[in-house]
């Protein structure tokens, strides 16, 4: 295969999935912001802002966090190089460049999502139908998984697609994590309160695990209990360690396909013992924040040398 070829399918789903991500988040700031007055609804729009690392480039462009403001910016805003219609944009414009890669299930899929998404956000989205484009989102992104889950060949193709959808899906809960620390939890003083404890339900939604999460913690809302969930427990779709069981067993077939291991598979190995190995306590007593700047790094420095592994340029 190749490398520009590789690299259109893998930033194909990455823009895919992080669209979806980005959407998601988007949803669990809107649920918690209208049950806020107008000042604490203003700091929950700007965590989603600073989750998805967009601070600087929002507040180059717009005076306040009023929530019409944020979500516009995050859907649609024309200034926004990386809002979800132009991550969504830059999704099709990759699919097209790889379409031969492609059948014609998916890449129907991905042209439809572009055209309605478009048609959603050509005016101004209101708070009354905000619900709406959210949803639109990712029931289009659902539908582009099935269909590739259910028609594509698993060969190199398929390899390289899961490797950037899983690859995104670790950075966003990473860093969802990471923001609670620091930015969502206005002061030590609300540790164990009310407005805790519907914060971590926030993370939880962000992720769509409340109900994995109660299920299999009869309700218990810790904080320890749920980093452990989103870091090391291999059965949730979008826990770290499920995705690094997935990114590990992409390489591994790709590494059969070529008939030889790449600098990337050693790498793997080093960032896939953080999740497999790794315990819940010594992760709290190292630091949860240092353990997941750690982790966020190490995963972009995988996803670097994939590329350059595959000789994604040439």
């Amino acid at each position: 295969m190749l490398g520009r070829t590789a690299n259109g399918i893998f930033w194909l789903f990455r823009y895919l999935e992080r669209a979806e991500n980005t959407v998601r988040l988007l949803d669990a700031g809107f649920r918690m912001a209208l049950t806020r007055n107008v000042a604490t609804s203003e700091e929950e729009w700007r965590s989603v802002i600073v989750t998805i690392g967009q601070r600087k480039a929002y507040e180059a462009k717009n005076g306040t966090y009023a929530g019409i403001q944020v979500f516009n910016w995050i859907l649609r805003d024309r200034n926004n190089a990386e809002s979800v219609l132009r991550m969504v944009e830059s999704a099709r414009t990759n699919a097209r460049m790889v379409r031969a890669g492609l059948t014609r299930e998916v890449w129907e899929a991905i042209n439809e999502t572009w055209m309605r998404l478009s048609d959603a956000l050509a005016r101004p989205v209101r708070e009354t139908n905000l619900g709406d484009v959210l949803d639109l989102v990712r029931r289009q992104s659902t539908q582009v998984r099935g269909a590739m889950d259910g028609t594509m060949l698993r060969n190199e193709i398929y390899n390289f697609a899961r490797l950037g959808k899983f690859i995104e899906r670790a950075d966003n809960t990473a860093r969802i994590l990471d923001v609670k620390y620091y930015v969502l939890l206005p002061a030590v003083s609300y540790v164990g309160s009310s407005l805790d404890n519907a914060q971590w339900d926030n993370v939880l939604r962000s992720v769509s695990a409340e109900r994995a999460y109660r299920w299999l913690n009869a309700g218990r809302m810790d904080p320890r209990s749920i980093a452990e969930f989103l870091i090391l427990d291999g059965r949730f779709p979008r826990s770290l360690a499920f995705c690094y069981s997935k990114i590990s067993s992409n390489l591994a077939s790709l590494a059969r396909d070529y008939g030889n291991s790449m600098p990337c598979h050693v790498m793997l190995a080093q960032c896939e013992a953080l999740v497999r190995e790794g315990r819940i306590d010594e992760i709290f007593e190292t630091g949860l924040h240092e353990f997941i700047g750690g982790f966020i790094a190490r995963n972009q420095a995988l996803a670097a040398q994939v590329q350059r592994d595959y000789r994604f340029t040439e």
